[in-house]
């Protein structure tokens, strides 16, 4: 498989193009933020991605959806866990602590969503892929350290910072938990955690004392949080179906990197040599990532559910109605049992043990 091959496997492009998304929004939140209040933003933001994707999937008449028992538990979880749980810990934190010190914890959800992945939920991977992750983090780290060199707490700013990664861990729950539903309509499930976290962080926002702001920036924010927040997590929850938790959050983990970007073409921000390393390791980490080649003989257990397929060596059922070959369809069908090799990646087709 050449590199070309690899870039288009599937996972890998909505992975990055998610963090493309999401990453264009810092400089463009940062631009609203001089009239709209931060949480409010973030109300707006969520609510804007909830809105867009309902809309979106009324005008495509999209199916309803109708999660089993086990997968509503672990959807559940993943809302409680990320839609509520964390942006009140993130509010609590983000009051007493410093933005500049608030920006580089933030960067502990990826961590997180790794480190739980492997561990906790033993998702495979190798000395290749740790060293990749490391060097995104690494280079993700020093994107947003503190122009003073030195990450700096007060006796006051320690509670805050627990506070905010306590947040994170929670956001890297919800990306496990949520991987456990990926085959699910990636846009239902984008639009509802979009709708719990916005409610949520509205209530927060009016509590505190925030106020709606003027109809264009509200609308502008809605906007941005729709693409920002919506489509890149649609997206991000296609990259869980395909790459598992921890690849999608490396691949992910370049948002920074895009957001420093296009902080320069926006804001005019100065081209660093502090962004060129962060750059350059970045890139590294995410060649070693597309440059991974994991191949063996594993079993497939029997399994039944539905998603979105076509008929490859791994979806061989028969059909009550006609399907022509290599048209994509969704359907409840059954896997029966394989025993094969071939290179595969931690995708919900290939969940074995190592």
């Amino acid at each position: 498989m050449n590199m070309i091959q690899k870039l288009i496997r599937p996972g890998i492009p909505a992975a990055t193009f998610s963090a493309l998304l999401f990453g264009a929004s810092t400089p463009l939140a940062k631009i609203l933020l001089a009239s709209v209040s931060p949480w409010m933003l973030a109300a707006l933001l969520y609510l804007g991605s909830g809105l867009g994707l309902s809309v979106y999937r009324l005008l495509r008449r999209s199916p309803r959806v109708h999660l089993s028992r086990a997968d509503t538990f672990w959807f559940g979880a993943s809302v409680l866990a990320g839609g509520i749980i964390a942006p009140v810990l993130f509010m609590f934190g983000l009051r007493g602590a410093a933005a500049s010190n608030a920006s580089l914890l933030l960067n502990a959800e990826s961590v997180f969503t790794t480190l739980l992945a492997w561990w906790v939920f033993k998702e495979n991977f190798d000395r290749r892929i740790a060293w990749g992750m490391f060097a995104i983090v690494l280079g993700m780290v020093l994107l947003s350290w503190p122009g003073a060199g030195i990450l700096q707490f007060h006796i006051q700013q320690l509670w805050p910072a627990a506070a905010i990664i306590a947040a994170c861990f929670a956001w890297g729950v919800d990306n496990n938990l949520t991987r456990k539903v990926s085959l699910t309509d990636s846009s239902w499930i984008a639009a509802n955690k979009g709708w719990v976290a916005g409610s949520v962080n509205l209530l927060l926002a009016l509590w505190l004392g925030s106020t709606i702001p003027a109809l264009p920036d509200a609308i502008a924010a809605m906007i941005l949080g729709f693409f920002a927040y919506g489509v890149s997590l649609a997206l991000f929850v296609v990259g869980l179906r395909h790459l598992g938790s921890a690849r999608t959050g490396a691949y992910f983990s370049s948002a920074p990197f895009f957001g420093a970007i296009l902080s320069v073409i926006i804001l005019g921000t100065p081209v660093t040599p502090l962004l060129l390393i962060a750059a350059a390791l970045m890139a590294w980490g995410i060649w070693m990532h597309l440059d991974e080649r994991h191949d063996h003989v594993h079993s497939h257990e029997a399994m039944d559910h539905a998603h979105m397929h076509i008929h490859d060596v791994h979806h061989q059922h028969a059909h009550a109605f006609p399907v022509a070959p290599g048209t994509r369809h969704a359907h409840p069908h059954h896997h029966e049992p394989l025993t094969h090799s071939h290179p595969h990646v931690p995708d919900m087709h290939h969940l074995h043990k190592h």
